[in-house]
């Protein structure tokens, strides 16, 4: 039987940048955006606030663009501060390149496992699905999940008892599954 886990966020992840002013490297989102329009150019940015100092700096989200380019609905999620419209440039690649940021997602997502009836089960087949693109060991999902230590979980890899298609040490942000034989 397939049981299947999701790694879900909780909150908007960490901005990993150094602030100007305080040195701290940490920036919390919280999904609020600045538009600012010249003539027929246009400039977005996602605001964040420096965890150490409070100083607010801004990541740039459209710079130097034509009006006319960008779509309607993306203006209007800009405008009303759209918290998922955050969560997606946070994850964008080309956004996070172009400041320079990473993300750090320490206490900001859960594993729903669907409850723990399964775990009696002498053979468990559990599909790991990523809401968002998170990056974590697979040995703490699992440990957490079926409620072991990691180093049983290492010991369970190592003894052939936890196999999956893809590597477990790591890390990963992207769906896999894994079997358990007790």
């Amino acid at each position: 039987m397939l049981k299947n886990w999701v790694v879900i966020p909780t909150c908007l992840p960490l901005v990993v940048r150094r602030c100007h002013t305080c040195a701290s490297e940490r920036f919390r989102a919280n999904g609020k955006f600045r538009v600012n329009a010249n003539h027929k150019l246009i400039d977005a940015w996602l605001l964040v606030l420096c965890g150490g100092c409070g100083e607010t700096a801004k990541l740039t989200v459209l710079e130097r663009m034509n009006v006319r380019s960008v779509r309607p609905e993306l203006l209007d999620r800009l405008h009303d501060n759209d918290s998922r419209l955050a969560a997606e440039l946070l994850q964008d690649p080309v956004v996070r390149r172009r400041n320079r940021i990473s993300l750090d997602w320490d206490n900001a997502w859960r594993l729903d496992t669907g409850g723990s009836d399964h775990l009696d089960r002498e053979v468990i087949d559990i599909s790991v699905r990523f809401a968002a693109r998170i990056p974590v060991r697979p040995v703490r999902l699992i440990a957490e999940g079926c409620g072991l230590s990691r180093a049983e979980v290492e010991r369970l890899i190592t003894e052939g008892k936890l196999v999956s298609a893809v590597r477990l040490s790591g890390k990963l942000s992207g769906d896999f599954t894994f079997t358990l034989k007790r």
